[in-house]
């Protein structure tokens, strides 16, 4: 992958306010990706300075083997997840593709010389 592809996911995730998710395909789509996996490795590999327990899975899941960290992170911006998922009413968006500009925060990557 390029170095310009984990600019742009870190930019999305950098920019996700404390006690605010998005899912890894939202952060996919707003870096201009089709992969929300690719978010994932990138994070994985390239994420430990960001904000990455903000990301969650589509159904407001943590990924098993970061949970607990994830969840105690989380709860200490406010967010609390019940039954290990965090309620609907608490994501940023109810649909594929919807919650763009959810709440007043686009937090759109930017590209250099846009």
């Amino acid at each position: 992958m390029d170095d310009e592809t984990v600019e742009r996911v870190r930019e999305v995730v950098a920019a996700i306010p404390p006690g605010q998710t998005l899912s890894y395909g939202e952060v996919a789509a707003r870096a201009g990706l089709r992969s929300a996996r690719l978010v994932g490795r990138i994070l994985a590999e390239d994420g430990h300075d960001l904000p990455w327990h903000r990301v969650l899975r589509a159904d407001g899941t943590c990924a098993p083997h970061i949970a607990a960290e994830q969840s105690a992170r989380l709860r200490a911006e406010g967010l609390l997840l019940i039954d290990g998922r965090l309620p609907p009413e608490r994501r940023r968006s109810r649909g594929r593709g919807a919650g763009r500009h959810h709440r007043g925060w686009t937090g759109q990557a930017t590209r250099p010389g846009a």
